[in-house]
């Protein structure tokens, strides 16, 4: 697939750079590989100049009055010879700058290439809102499922990487994850019944029946999510997504299609009297927006604490993820959540380093007051 290299250079030469001098000493470069150019003048906006070139990349030359200048030039990525121009421009221009700016006190930054459209996808934000670039070099799984898109995309450096609907959820590399919602390590499962909602990816499931548990009900909904990890994330799974039932865990029912929605079960069991040891919710993350009334997440996620709050024991936990570090508005909407349902709650947090998510992340214990 053909796709467009995009290279930036960014320059701050201070307030007294004379933006006419700086075009002047840079236009011989452009002319050199035969480069057309057009200039926009402004008298208190300084220059933008735009240079094409017959093989279709051009460059883009935005000088402000204030000293920073700002470069950035475009070519297709299939073609070698117009990389090689590039590489070659941004090194003269670097070079020159720095002879221009001998007498100002400033700073040259060169950006690593961005690649636009290419046949991988190696661009993902983070949940603040930051672009990350990562290894990728393999679409290994990539379906639309009745309820999102689901890609398994390899990273040399995290493994197979799990990614729902845009957002990462877990690479092989992320047992950190699982860990830390799971208790990181401080809980005794053995003989314990656990209800884990969502898990999809089957690495709290594989983790826990290592344990010795006594009973672990998994409520997933996407049965092609759990196809695509038992085949893809294995490293992460192991083999407990090759049956829906095991001598120590179950799906919810007993058909060949085990999955469901959590809320009828959920509610199903709070009707019953069904109570758990541990609840264990990774069906999603705090949301970002930081308006509870007008996002229906947020009523979601209401919802599930209060239903799960039903089935835990009175001495139980309730393990979930909150979301990044730099959410604050957001985590601390959550922890309004807390002080809403039916019933007293405590919690604690923890702030754990997630591999891939390339950002700290808040998980959450909950656990109901001690009746007095």
């Amino acid at each position: 697939m053909a796709a467009a290299r995009h290279s930036t250079l960014d320059f701050m030469l201070g307030a007294k750079a004379d933006g006419e001098t700086i075009l002047k000493g840079l236009q011989s470069i452009f002319q050199e590989q035969g480069m057309a150019e057009s200039v926009h003048t402004w008298q208190d906006h300084g220059y933008l100049a735009t240079y094409t070139n017959k093989n279709g990349s051009f460059a883009n030359l935005r000088i402000y009055p204030h000293g920073l200048v700002l470069l950035d030039l475009q070519s297709y990525d299939g073609d070698a010879q117009g990389k090689e121009e590039i590489d070659s421009i941004l090194n003269k221009v670097e070079e020159r700058m720095k002879e221009l700016s001998q007498d100002s006190t400033g700073r040259v930054k060169r950006l690593p290439p961005i690649v636009r459209g290419g046949a991988i996808d190696r661009y993902w934000p983070t949940a603040d809102g930051r672009l990350v670039e990562y290894d990728i070099d393999e679409v290994v799984y990539d379906e639309d499922s009745p309820y999102q898109n689901i890609k398994i995309l390899h990273s040399k450096q995290f493994g197979n990487i799990l990614i729902l609907s845009g957002d990462v959820n877990l690479a092989e590399s992320d047992l950190a994850y699982t860990r830390a919602i799971m208790g990181s390590g401080k809980e005794d499962y053995t003989g314990k019944d656990v209800l884990i909602l969502g898990g999809g990816d089957g690495g709290i499931l594989c983790e826990i029946v290592k344990l010795k548990p006594k009973m672990v009900t998994m409520v997933e909904i996407d049965q092609m999510v759990i196809d695509g990890c038992k085949k893809y994330m294995r490293k992460t799974c192991g083999d407990v997504l090759d049956n829906l039932k095991g001598d120590c865990y179950q799906f919810y029912g007993t058909c060949a299609e085990c999955t469901e929605d959590c809320i009828p079960v959920l509610k199903r069991y709070a009707k019953e009297g069904r109570e758990f040891d541990y609840v264990i919710n990774d069906l999603t993350a705090v949301p970002i927006s930081t308006s509870p009334e007008e996002d229906s997440t947020w009523e979601f996620l209401r919802l599930i604490l209060d239903l799960s709050m039903k089935v835990l024991k009175q001495d139980g936990k309730y393990f979930t993820q909150g979301n990044c570090v730099n959410l604050t508005e957001a985590l601390s909407l959550y922890e309004e959540q807390l002080g809403r349902l039916y019933c007293p709650v405590e919690f604690s947090k923890e702030i754990v380093c997630v591999p891939s998510y390339l950002e700290l992340w808040v998980f959450y214990t909950v656990w109901k007051k001690a009746k007095p």
